[in-house]
């Protein structure tokens, strides 16, 4: 088997060309830049953009399954970033694949595509998209995976999106490092009560689930031209689980505190400050994160253990200890 994956150099893309490897496909990395270690693992690295269509066309020439995985995440920033990469970018994936004749492909989508600032607490694929948008990465993911959706087509290529909540493990160059820089900096305040809970992946389970659900994609099966939730099947109340984190790195845990409604605000007016003096830089709290900080979002991932036969094979007793392992907790700021 012939497996393309866009941004194999990422998080997510770099442990999904592992067990790529691992189960003997030939896989081609697309990545931006060439990266040595993905060929050293025995892949084909092409250089290439998702927004240059030429590119794209000859990454997915000779391929049997593309996952594309390639995208701009974040909270802030123009429309016009978000949009070419991530809704561009895969619309330019799919029509690659059909004039390649790709067979199937399998997009990495997100749960935030759900997200309306309100509580999810074991939300099913049914939820609608919202219809306000608190941030552009979520409202260009969503627009791309009703692309890739519609796409789906028994006589031409099969499509199916999956949604990880908050891939994490050895490796993560933005999750966790944050994290840390953050409590470091002692920016960090809870928001909210604190008791709300969360949905994790791990990074391992969530790319064994892409596999597992490419595999499971023929003509008729049930994956094909649906979208799925994924997680560890155990949520976790997040301020807990950040301290935990915490205390790996041998940082003292979050403390101080703020309320949502509050959170919410100072958001609200950052981003209006940010925008009247055209900032570049981040606002330190956004509307969005304000709700994802404060509000549940775990999800029911039913539907992919009886479509494809996800189940998530490291636990979060396990994941901890992973991760543990690759803590540096002498590590400076500079470092991450």
């Amino acid at each position: 088997m012939r497996a393309l994956v866009t941004g194999a150099n990422g998080f997510l893309g770099s442990y999904l060309v592992r067990q790529l490897l691992q189960r003997d496909y030939e896989v081609t990395a697309l990545t931006r830049r060439h990266d040595q270690a993905l060929a050293n693992l025995g892949a084909k690295v092409a250089i290439g953009d998702v927004r240059a269509m030429e590119t794209v066309i000859a990454a997915c020439t000779g391929q049997d399954v593309v996952f594309h995985t390639a995208a701009i995440s974040g909270i802030w920033g123009a429309w016009k970033r978000y949009y070419q990469t991530n809704t561009i970018g895969t619309k330019n994936v799919v029509e690659a694949c059909r004039s390649s004749s790709v067979r199937r492909l399998v997009y990495t989508s997100s749960p935030s595509v759900t997200f309306d600032g309100n509580h999810q607490s074991n939300v099913e694929e049914s939820a609608p998209y919202p219809k306000r948008w608190l941030c552009h990465y979520p409202h260009s993911k969503a627009l791309a995976e009703q692309h890739v959706l519609g796409a789906n087509d028994k006589y031409d290529l099969l499509t199916c999106a999956l949604r990880p909540h908050l891939i994490w493990g050895p490796g993560d160059r933005h999750l966790i490092p944050r994290l840390i820089q953050k409590a470091k900096k002692k920016q960090l305040k809870r928001v909210g009560d604190g008791a709300n809970l969360v949905d994790t992946i791990y990074v391992e389970n969530a790319a064994e689930a892409h596999v597992a659900a490419a595999e499971a994609m023929q003509e008729g099966a049930d994956v094909c031209g649906k979208a799925y939730f994924l997680s560890q099947g155990d949520p976790v109340n997040l301020w807990g689980w950040i301290n935990e984190i915490l205390e790996l790195a041998g940082l003292p845990r979050v403390r101080s505190s703020i309320s949502f409604r509050s959170a919410y605000r100072l958001g609200h007016g950052l981003e209006i400050f940010h925008e009247t003096f055209n900032l570049k830089s981040e606002p330190r709290m956004t509307r969005f994160l304000a709700a994802q900080l404060a509000k549940n979002h775990y999800f029911d991932i039913s539907r992919a253990r009886r479509d494809f036969g996800f189940a998530p094979r490291i636990g979060n007793k396990l994941a901890m200890e992973k991760l543990q392992q690759s803590i540096d907790p002498t590590a400076t700021t500079d470092d991450l």
